[in-house]
């Protein structure tokens, strides 16, 4: 059994009402809620916020909501307690896929398969990724006044092509099992995989310059 999990809290700096503006005539929220819905994988979904407008809005989409109080929805709250909260009221699932709706363009497709990645590879936890530029691994950080290589030493004077492939996460899909979880809070677990998804699919809304990509976007889809 797995349960998917969205946290929407009210409060937003970038964008005002941020989950709730509207993209393409429908409110931000819609897409995450529309694809955990859609996904073959997620027996169960929970809005979790601090905010009543959002909770009333995930009523009408029929899925559960959960109200989280107002210390968990701070600008500095990590995801991880937002989790652990949840849990508090969702014990008998095995599995967790944590959905930020500020990506709209993850679609049911994306989490099937990297669900699908999760199991086949016997993983302990899941993190969508974007490949990003590997020359990050040529900096050098201060250590006591001296250079040292960012994760090692040859890197810096390697050719790139030469250099591991590199990764960021981009925000959209988290699995990890909750057993796991509950002993180590964290979505990177020994055994972590990862599911690469590309530019536009991993596009991430944090102003209004990424709200106006989306939509363009997605009449672009539409189309």
């Amino acid at each position: 059994m797995t349960l998917g999990i969205i946290p929407a809290r009210g409060g937003s700096k970038g964008i005002k009402n941020k989950n709730l503006v509207l993209l393409h005539d429908r409110p931000l929220l819609y897409y995450t809620i529309n694809a955990a819905k859609k996904s073959k994988y997620i027996d169960k979904i929970v809005l979790s916020s601090d905010s009543d407008d959002i909770l009333a809005y995930g009523q009408t989409q029929n899925i559960d909501v959960l109200k989280r109080p107002k210390e968990l929805a701070l600008d500095d709250t990590t995801s991880d307690k937002v989790v652990l909260h949840a849990l508090n009221f969702y014990k008998d699932y095995e599995n967790i896929i944590l959905l930020q709706p500020t990506s709209p363009l993850r679609m049911s497709m994306h989490i099937d398969e990297a669900f699908l990645k999760f199991e086949n590879e016997n993983s302990n936890a899941l993190i969508s990724v974007i490949e990003c530029d590997n020359k990050i691994l040529k900096a050098f950080v201060d250590d006591n006044g001296n250079l040292k290589g960012i994760c090692d030493n040859k890197y810096p004077f390697m050719p790139r092509q030469k250099l591991p492939k590199t990764y960021m996460s981009n925000g959209a899909i988290y699995i990890v099992k909750s057993n796991l979880f509950l002993n180590n809070s964290t979505f990177l677990q020994d055994k972590t995989t990862y599911y690469i998804m590309d530019e536009k699919a991993s596009l991430d809304i944090d102003n209004l310059e990424d709200l106006n990509k989306a939509e363009r976007i997605i009449k672009g889809f539409i189309a």
